[in-house]
């Protein structure tokens, strides 16, 4: 019996030999040399990531020539100055790791109109600090509805409201030029409705047949969703969708998003060739976009399943091949445990911070860090090459995705506690601050999900002058706790929440676009009038970017709890020994004090790097209310 060693060289050998005779290949044989380079160095772990999936298929050899067919024509088509930066990242993998690294999201209609109005905004991003872009779904999507974006028609064209391919292309050029690495969204667990390949599995095309879950009768759809969750309650029961012919398709989301399935090699062939285009368009990193659901097993909750892993994971082995620069960030908005999962260099090199997230937003309406302070000292530190994106909200909903068995350690049950938290940010809690809009309410099993900007949750619709500083103070773990910090353009300059969307057919039965509204001329005008709202916001805002940038103690994403003697201040240093800078943040309106006995190991005083003021802290330290401190502790300070 041949080793396993011996069978992968007989694979490669063979696949690289099928490849290699290919006129594409021999017309293109400098191209042909560095594609076959990157196979040799990367084939062992796409085989060993695709033969779980397909291996027992007797077609597998065949699939492997298609598939890798498919990375060398992308790799052909890939442009020149992309080659060059795949070269570039290689040689420094942990780019992203620097502290310099600072994100903004927006939708490309609501920020800036088209693809060539958000190019007029490139120098405003240079203002900011932003060296990352995600630009939500902007590829041909259905009228109306189309989940934000989130509901593909077509990976090969642009919206047209937004603009052309080569519009996108411009763009992500003149950001490169910039230092700005654009990211995009790969939607790779569903198409919309009206994708050829949905048409075409619609019709009887036998070969898109497989590429859907599509059912005669409610006999297999009555058997998943014995074990499946609901999703979006308010849009349909279960997890599917009946068609108009009376078939029954598979819609974790909308109805008029279809799940993939990826049982049928075909469909990965299909998306590998999606992504790679996408990625020869100048995207740096990918959004995998809900990535918990791409496999589906009957019996199970069809969520989190390993093979799940496997597909992120053979996706990103042919991406080292094919566009090697580029990263893969998880979209996985699940129990911390499974979060983590996702996130290794041969999965997703980054993942958005969901528990984080959530946590800032609880300590900010309990007045008490406990829970978030127990996150950052278990769960925060990654891979080292790896990283969090860490944000204090998104263009999707608020869900409170604490454990609850870390949440019973601290004395707090999770269902009445995320209740409280619920009530507290759609006002329906007395003093409460907030002026959220209740997601996917759901009184039968009473959960709840949070809409709102965060000027809207931290009081700005009031007119509480407080509201500032609790943005800043929210944005200041963002960016101070390790990782790369994200903001959701907008936030910077306090942008309250828009009730217009219930005046659009297509959008009012969805509360998340209160909290996506167009870009505010008015309030950006007044970002530099520091006796403004706006202006108290992105000056503080900007401060702690530069602080944040010019100091490598900042960099990468570890960190060290610090227990400040307080439950409502949070703790934590970056950096070690004599070179680290003490983060302490009060997420009370209270004046709060510290004993001095934490800082026993400190030293006297301390220079806080954000206001430049000496703090002495041999007799304990008082923070005003949500006042944030940078204390440099560094020997040399």
């Amino acid at each position: 019996m041949l080793s396993v060693a011996h069978q992968v060289q007989l694979s490669q050998q063979h696949v690289t030999a099928q490849l290699a005779a290919r006129p594409a290949a021999k017309a293109a044989r400098k191209a042909w040399k560095a594609f076959a380079s990157r196979l040799d160095a990367h084939f062992p772990t796409l085989l060993q990531e695709l033969a779980p999936l397909y291996g027992a298929r007797p077609d597998f050899l065949d699939f492997l020539v298609e598939l890798l067919a498919v990375g060398f024509d992308a790799w052909l088509e890939r442009p020149a100055d992309l080659q060059a930066l795949d070269l570039q990242r290689e040689k420094n993998p942990r780019w992203f790791q620097s502290q310099k690294m600072l994100g903004g999201v927006c939708y490309v209609d609501l920020y800036a109109g088209n693809l060539k109005g958000l190019l007029k905004q490139i120098p405003y991003f240079k203002e900011l600090g932003l060296t990352y872009l995600h630009l939500m779904p902007l590829f041909k999507c259905p009228d109306g509805n189309s989940d934000g974006g989130y509901a593909v028609s077509s990976y090969r064209e642009v919206n047209p409201a937004l603009g052309t391919m080569a519009d996108l292309q411009t763009l992500a050029a003149a950001l490169r030029a910039e230092g700005i690495s654009l990211v995009l969204d790969f939607i790779f667990n569903h198409t919309s409705d009206e994708h050829d390949w949905a048409r075409a599995c619609v019709a009887g095309d036998p070969q898109y047949a497989d590429f859907y879950y599509l059912f005669p009768d409610r006999t297999l759809p009555d058997a998943y969703d014995q074990t499946v969750r609901e999703i979006f309650p308010d849009q349909h029961p279960g997890a599917f969708s009946q068609l108009a012919d009376g078939r029954w398709v598979w819609t974790t989301f909308n109805s008029f998003q279809w799940d993939l399935n990826y049982s049928n090699p075909a469909v990965f062939t299909a998306m590998a060739g999606e992504m790679l285009a996408i990625a020869n368009l100048g995207t740096e990193i990918l959004r995998m976009d809900a990535v918990a659901f791409v496999w589906k097993r009957l019996g199970t909750v069809c969520e989190n399943l390993p093979e799940a892993h496997t597909v992120i994971r053979a996706f990103s082995a042919l991406v080292r091949i094919a566009a090697p620069s580029m990263l893969f960030k998880s979209e996985a908005i699940v129990h911390p445990d499974d979060v983590v999962k996702y996130i290794s260099p041969q999965e997703c090199q980054l993942s958005y911070n969901p528990l984080q997230m959530a946590l800032l937003w609880n300590s900010l309406a309990t007045r008490e860090v406990n829970l978030l302070q127990q996150a950052l000292e278990q769960r925060h530190n990654l891979d080292p090459d790896t990283s969090w994106v860490n944000y204090v909200r998104s263009h999707d909903d608020i869900g409170w995705t604490f454990a609850d068995e870390d949440a019973i350690q601290l004395g707090i049950h999770g269902f009445p506690h995320r209740q409280f938290l619920n009530r507290f940010y759609v006002n329906r809690f007395e003093g409460s601050f907030a002026r959220g809009v209740p997601f996917q309410d759901n009184p039968a099993t009473g959960d709840c999900r949070i809409s709102g900007t965060c000027a809207s949750l931290t009081g700005i619709e009031q007119g509480d002058p407080l509201a500032p500083a609790r943005i800043l103070l929210l944005h200041s773990v963002a960016l101070s706790t390790g990782g790369m910090p994200l903001i959701y353009l907008g936030d910077e300059v306090g942008t309250p929440n828009d009730h217009s969307y219930l005046d659009d057919p297509a959008k009012a039965s969805d509360s998340r676009w209160v909290h996506r509204p167009a870009r505010s001329a008015s309030l950006y005008s007044q970002r530099n009038k520091k006796s403004s709202v706006p202006g108290q916001i992105y000056q503080g805002l900007r401060r702690m970017v530069e602080v944040r940038s010019s100091l490598e103690v900042f960099a990468g994403g570890q960190l060290t709890g610090f227990r400040a003697g307080n439950p409502s201040v949070l703790g934590y240093m970056r950096g070690k020994g004599g070179a680290h800078v003490l983060v302490l943040a009060n997420f009370s309106e209270q004046p709060q004090h510290c004993p001095a006995l934490v800082f026993s190991a400190q030293p006297k005083t301390a220079v806080d790097l954000l206001s430049g003021t000496v703090r002495s802290l041999r007799e304990g330290l008082a923070l005003a209310p949500y006042e944030v401190l940078w204390l440099d502790c560094r020997i040399s300070a």
